[in-house]
């Protein structure tokens, strides 16, 4: 069984609560490992399994509850000690997870985003127990809100994850004075956790009398939804984060009427979103978050509001690439690049996490992650940026900050005189003809292959655009050196 096996029985896994198979354990925890191979965090998982009897391991086994078959722990186990049993703990200075954002000292970058996940005291102090650092509350405003049934859809692998996950919620449904109450006393109990204030204004006033109230709760900062794409009533959501002057004036307001950080929250419905947080910069913002979700459609007859299908927020794994895209675009800007980023967008591991920071965020929000998989997520989001740290021998979190801002360049820019051919490792190919197929259907018919079932470049064909390595399943194709061309 090779990494690849491991992952793909590791993501069969149904992550259960109570998991029957760490019962059966009485020095282990399958489950632990288990989850913290699905979350990128396999070489920690080791930690979980190391103490484990044969005995132990084939009872976690003969426990686990999987509708198909059972985990094979055992082997997952083997491979575990094989490639991460030996590992040394890089020897550097313990890392910290602490960082500033808009002046406020956060014990870790992740935050619970607003929505779903915190709309009451009890969710919000089990995610603060949990280790979450803060959390930008569920939107909080002067109307009624009456929500849909149902409200959710799910675009899914075909592992039966989400890919893709379609809300029609707005805000909430408390009225604002209790919202703030529960605000003030997750404050209280949680003093050293952030507690964000979202609202939504309908006018002026709206805006400024919210922002008060947020202040006399004592929240620490203040977040503006401009980008909620689902609203009931017109002029509120992403209706005012379309509109650059609405942006700059309710932004302006809000700030000259609390002392607090103020964050505009962007919507992506737009072709740019630099001029909407430039319009939002020159209101007075503290931060900028972004993205919220993204206006879509999915066809399931499940998610019908009685016989009705509705537009809406889009968000999950498959927006992360236009997220990170619009972060890009507010880290470069010449006048707004020094802005407090707070990133959002199918964040589900450290890893995707790391992307936000090292484009310039210096915190970032989840939301589709914990409604899929709860508040535990943390401590692999956590310990996996908290490895990585250490073996890049990183002591402080703002190191690594925008690191990679610098290696985007523009088309004009980029190199058209060389190129990369493929290599096929054959100790890892297994002979599936993945490549040949989509090179010959969907490239450049530069592949061959023949009975031995081997592909073999054809390099006066091959134009290095590297779609074989995309498709193949077992990462047997990797890179040869960078060359002029012919």
């Amino acid at each position: 069984m090779r990494t690849l096996h491991l992952n793909e029985e590791a993501e069969r896994c149904l992550l259960c609560e109570n998991a029957p198979c760490s019962k059966a354990c009485k020095t282990a925890d399958p489950a632990r490992a288990l989850r913290a191979i699905r979350f990128d965090n396999a070489s920690n998982s080791w930690k979980w399994l190391k103490d484990a009897s044969e005995e132990e391991l084939t009872a976690a086994e003969n426990a686990c509850i999987h509708y198909d078959r059972p985990i094979r722990i055992r082997e997952i186990s083997k491979i575990i000690a094989e490639r991460y049993g030996k590992l040394e703990t890089p020897k550097a200075e313990l890392p910290s997870l602490e960082i500033e954002f808009c002046g406020l000292k956060c014990e870790n970058p992740f935050f619970l985003a607003s929505s779903a996940i915190c709309t009451n005291y009890e969710m919000v102090a089990a995610a603060f127990d949990a280790g979450w650092a803060g959390v930008f509350y569920k939107t909080i405003c002067l109307e009624e809100i009456k929500e849909v049934s149902p409200r959710f859809d799910v675009v899914k692998n075909p592992d039966g994850s989400f890919a893709g996950f379609r809300n029609m919620e707005q805000l909430s449904e408390n009225p604002a004075d209790v919202d703030f109450q529960i605000l003030s006393s997750l404050k209280r109990n949680y003093p050293s956790k952030i507690v964000v204030a979202s609202i939504m204004g309908n006018t002026e006033q709206q805006w400024i009398d919210l922002a008060i109230m947020a202040e006399e709760a004592g929240v620490d900062a203040i977040e503006l939804n401009f980008s909620c794409p689902q609203m009931k009533l017109s002029g509120m959501g992403s209706d005012v984060g379309q509109n650059t002057e609405l942006v700059s004036i309710y932004t302006s307001y809000v700030k000259n009427a609390v002392k607090i950080p103020v964050i505009p929250k962007m919507t992506p419905n737009v072709d740019s979103m630099t001029k909407f947080a430039l319009a939002s910069h020159f209101g007075g913002a503290d931060g900028i978050s972004a993205i919220n979700t993204i206006k879509s459609v999915t066809m399931s007859t499940g998610s019908e509001i009685d016989g009705k299908r509705i537009v809406s927020g889009y968000s999950g794994k498959a927006v992360k690439p236009i997220a990170l895209r619009f972060i890009l675009e507010m880290a470069q800007s010449k006048i707004i690049k020094n802005a407090q980023l707070s990133g959002i967008g199918g964040i589900n591991t450290w890893r995707d996490a790391l992307e936000f920071i090292q484009l310039g965020c210096r915190n970032t929000q989840v939301c589709t992650a914990v409604m899929e998989y709860g508040y535990r997520i943390i401590d692999d989001l956590k310990e996996g940026l908290l490895t990585y740290m250490k073996q890049r021998g990183i002591t402080r979190l703002d190191e690594i900050v925008g690191e990679e801002i610098g290696t985007f360049a523009t088309t004009a820019q980029v190199d058209r005189d060389t190129k990369v051919f493929p290599t096929v490792d054959r100790t890892v190919c297994i002979g599936c003809g993945r490549c040949y197929i989509s090179c010959r259907d969907g490239g450049h018919q530069a592949i061959e292959f023949g009975q031995d079932r081997t592909p073999k470049i054809i390099g006066q064909k091959c134009v290095g655009c590297h779609l074989c390595r995309m498709v193949c399943p077992t990462g047997a194709i990797g890179t040869a050196k960078r060359i002029p061309k012919r």
